[in-house]
């Protein structure tokens, strides 16, 4: 086999191994996300068909419970539900495309009761021993964002857990394609964008240095949810067993960094 065909086979089994990663693979029978290293920084404009995010990796919301902790019952409204991640030196970019009906959304302050509203949700646990944040969006635009220690961790807490401050989560840039109050409810069919970025240096905060993310995997989960609007629905991408809740890193999927040859020459290490 000539030099030409050896390297046309290892690219072609390179693309299969890399699609199989995404498509279907399991971790202890939870789903793995893989994020691709962005071409360049998106423009933080809801443009999911664009240069920039068309190439990332897709999921799907498709577990919803059928009640919460509190004894609301699902309504059987499933909103098309589809999110992508992509990183680069900087940080993550996360953007979620929801086809959704029965939109209601009135919370506007930093850390209220976002979740109430049409809201879709990202928790992350960058560091297998160390604790989780809780990225929570309502459509238009409102965020709730905390940390949450793992309890059984016995080294330095360079923050204590609970609400983040301002000063940090202000860090965060975020577009939104509906208004910020959207009162009364749509009932109608109707698409929304929540995309963002999170910076490296938010995370590290709280954990120390993260060091070059490519080829790190994570633990993170994805949710749309909707508590006070007439259709309340409670998904999520990695399934949450019944009488759980969405604050349980126990069933959080995978978040895989794709560590490729490009990746590396592209400058992603932060050390």
């Amino acid at each position: 086999m000539t030099y030409s065909r050896s390297l046309a086979a290892a690219m072609l089994i390179f693309t299969f191994l890399t699609f199989a990663a995404y498509a279907g693979e399991t971790i202890d029978g939870k789903p793995v996300y893989v994020a691709k290293r962005a071409p360049a920084p998106p423009a933080l404009s809801g443009d999911w068909a664009g240069a920039v995010w068309k190439e990332a990796n897709t999921l799907r919301v498709t577990h919803f419970l059928p009640k919460l902790e509190n004894g609301l019952e699902d309504s059987g409204h499933r909103p098309d539900t589809r999110a992508r991640v992509l990183y680069d030196a900087k940080g993550l970019y996360v953007h979620f495309r929801v086809k959704d009906q029965y939109v209601r959304s009135i919370t506007t302050a930093y850390r209220g009761p976002v979740w109430e509203d049409a809201a879709v949700e990202f928790f992350v646990q960058p560091k297998a021993a160390r604790g989780y944040f809780n990225f929570e969006i309502n459509c238009g635009g409102a965020m709730l964002l905390s940390y949450h220690e793992n309890p059984e961790w016995k080294g330095e807490s360079l923050r204590p857990g609970g609400g983040v401050p301002w000063e940090l989560a202000s860090k965060v840039k975020i577009f939104h394609s509906m208004p910020e109050t959207v009162e009364p409810e749509i009932a109608g069919p109707v698409t929304w964008h929540i995309e963002y970025f999170i910076p490296f240096e938010l995370f590290e905060e709280y954990l120390g240095p993260l060091g070059g993310v490519a080829g790190q995997t994570w633990r993170a989960n994805f949710y749309k949810i909707a508590e006070t609007n007439s259709h309340p629905h409670f998904g999520a991408w990695s399934k949450i067993e019944e009488g759980n809740s969405f604050h349980q890193p126990e069933f959080f999927g995978y978040l895989r960094f794709e560590d490729s040859a490009s990746s590396k020459a592209g400058g992603v290490s932060r050390e």
